[in-house]
């Protein structure tokens, strides 16, 4: 019997690996199908980044209450599973507590350690549940989040309650056993708040002790593993790529744009013909249509949103009723990012499907609402940039398909004619002084 629950946890172990390396392969895939870009200067300054942003969330802290539960469950998912390590090895071995007599009295610290940020972690997520659904602030009631994303986040709030509520169970159990002396479960010392459960238990069967803790171990182990596999279908996906996220942010400041080689290559050359090269291809594009016209960074940044809308709560654009919302671009991104990989998995290359970032997915008012103040990349916790998509996006509106407001063409014209937006000759710059 015991061979067979070592065999069912390898392969439950092995296929859930398996499907998270693929699905993680193919997000690494359409990330790559952006453009080149080389973000790979200063990396003492990205690691600095790193640890500071996405390690220390040096952003949350605006707000130290929400920062410090948010610390709380980040903290707890990265440490307590830490104690999935032993799991996995008790499940391969078929051993318990396997690292309970190497660590001694250490090793009970740990556990308790554990378990006071389980108790956290619960208490943590009702408040964040209580924020969604019953006091419903404002950037988690936006019709960005209508259907799928709003469940998602209830999912995962209530994933981790049920998880820790397992692991808390599991030592309750697990210590009665240990204090009626059952040989398979050796004593590891006293645990706070599992032992403040424990006597709930007490009046079982030891038989029914043991069944309650091994559905609870089964459960937990279960349970992770299905979070691993559901992550990179959420909006937690955020948990692992911040950390790249962060170590690749752009480093100049969030405002500069960045000019366009094709467009400084035309200029230069029709001021020197000379320097021309006669075998120049045209430009393939100008601005960004669809996800491949971006960069490999545009994409990454799409798939690490985390949806929390802080972006948007910050646009003023948004603020003041506009279609914009700075959270939505990156949503949009990524939904239509993942219906390209869909198409590529079916058809083993690219088809076209007659559908385009622009227009399909994010919409020429949304584009035209942004003030380009980058208000949403100065909030964004794990360094994101919409703004880049965005003025991307607009390049492509007005250099490829000539659609702007007749406003904007009158600024266009006097800048290329005057060297500024007004209607003026740069002869009469300085009329207004003399008058």
């Amino acid at each position: 019997m015991q061979y067979l629950q070592q065999i069912l946890f390898v392969a439950l172990a092995a296929v859930s690996v398996w499907l998270f390396a693929r699905k993680a392969g193919q997000i690494r895939r359409n990330i790559l199908l952006g453009k080149e870009e080389a973000l790979n200067d200063q990396p003492a300054l990205r690691w600095r980044n790193l640890l500071l942003l996405a390690l220390g969330q040096k952003k949350m802290f605006s707000n130290p209450l929400v920062a410090i539960m948010h610390f709380v469950i980040y903290a707890g998912f990265i440490i307590i599973n830490m104690e999935v390590l032993e799991i996995v090895l008790d499940g391969i071995l078929g051993k318990h507590r396997l690292f309970a007599e190497p660590l001694g009295l250490l090793y009970n610290w740990l556990i308790n350690a554990f378990e006071f940020l389980a108790v956290g972690v619960i208490l943590v997520c009702i408040v964040f549940l209580s924020r969604r659904n019953i006091i419903k602030l404002k950037r988690f009631i936006s019709k960005d989040l209508n259907g799928w994303p709003r469940s998602d986040a209830n999912y995962i709030l209530i994933t981790e309650i049920v998880l820790m509520s397992l692991f808390l169970t599991m030592n309750a159990t697990d210590l009665v056993l240990q204090e009626r002396g059952d040989s398979h479960y050796p004593a590891t010392g006293s645990f706070y708040f599992s032992g403040l459960l424990s006597p709930m238990f007490s009046g079982f069967a030891d038989s029914t002790l043991v069944a309650i803790e091994r559905t609870c171990w089964w459960l937990h182990i279960a349970g992770i593993f299905a979070f691993l596999n559901y992550l990179p279908y959420s909006k937690h996906l955020h948990i692992m790529l911040a950390f790249p996220n962060a170590y690749y942010t752009r480093l100049e400041s969030p405002g500069k744009m960045k000019n366009m080689p094709s467009v400084q290559n035309e200029v230069l050359y029709a001021m020197q013909p000379e320097l021309a090269p006669t075998d120049a291809a045209p430009p393939a594009r100008f601005g960004a249509k669809d996800v491949f016209d971006l960069s490999w960074k545009n994409l990454l940044d799409a798939y690490s949103c985390t949806e929390c809308g802080r972006c948007s709560a910050a646009c003023p654009a948004n603020s003041t009723g506009k279609l914009l919302s700075p959270r939505k671009i990156m949503m949009a991104t990524r939904d239509r990012l993942e219906e390209v990989g869909r198409n590529i998995d079916t058809n083993k290359s690219f088809q076209d499907d007659g559908k385009s970032l622009l227009h399909d997915y994010i919409s020429v008012e949304e584009l035209r609402a942004c003030t380009t103040c980058s208000a949403c990349v100065e909030e964004c916790p794990v360094s994101i940039s919409p703004l880049d998509i965005i003025t991307e996006l607009r390049r492509s509106l007005i250099m490829e398909e000539s659609n702007a407001p007749q406003e904007w063409n009158g600024m266009f014209s006097n800048t290329e004619n005057n060297f500024a937006p007004w209607k003026f000759s740069p002869e009469e710059r300085d009329q207004w002084a003399i008058q």
